[in-house]
């Protein structure tokens, strides 16, 4: 019982403190004029949260994020940006915490986990957003797509691949994480 208590107060400071930093790392790289919005910062504490914690602590955190970050600073905008972001992310907390849930713990599985994740989330913000757009009266073409999910991305996408694993690693090898 005691085991099982601490296994949970672990995972919610851990989720509290990928929260706190989904929240602060835009001020940070927003600084960086050229490519801020493109290392995609909301996204690495989300994609940790859902591989050390579960599914279920990243899909939280992964909703929780951009609506805390539109009410409090304005930034995304709430509608549509907040939202298709929301679903995204939180369906980058689920992809991942199951995935690697589900497979062997193995080095090569976190990179498998993770880039599931990213493909999947991006198809999902994609679908989201076209009918957000459309609701609004506006339309999402494929080619807002593609630079919103690819394009404008890579900067994040490469930073997601390179360091979310290590960061896995090392808390794996320092006994932080099973």
């Amino acid at each position: 019982m005691n085991n099982r208590k601490n296994d949970i107060i672990f995972k919610l400071c851990c989720a509290g403190l990928c929260l706190a930093l989904a929240y602060v790392l835009p001020f940070f790289t927003g600084q960086i004029k050229a490519v801020g919005k493109m290392l995609c910062p909301m996204h690495i504490p989300v994609l940790l949260c859902g591989i050390i914690c579960g599914w279920q602590y990243g899909l939280a955190v992964g909703k929780a994020a951009p609506f805390l970050r539109s009410v409090t600073v304005g930034m995304p905008v709430l509608f549509p940006n907040a939202v298709a972001m929301a679903v995204e992310l939180a369906a980058y907390g689920v992809i991942v915490g199951v995935m690697y849930r589900l497979l062997p713990k193995k080095v090569p599985n976190i990179y498998v986990s993770l880039l599931t994740a990213m493909i999947g989330g991006r198809i999902i913000w994609g679908t989201v957003s076209y009918f957000l757009y459309m609701a609004n009266g506006t339309s999402f073409t494929m080619d807002k797509f593609i630079a919103g999910a690819v394009t404008e991305a890579l900067p994040g996408i490469a930073i997601q691949i390179v360091f979310i694993p290590l960061i896995v690693i090392a808390l794996k090898r320092a006994k932080i994480v099973k």
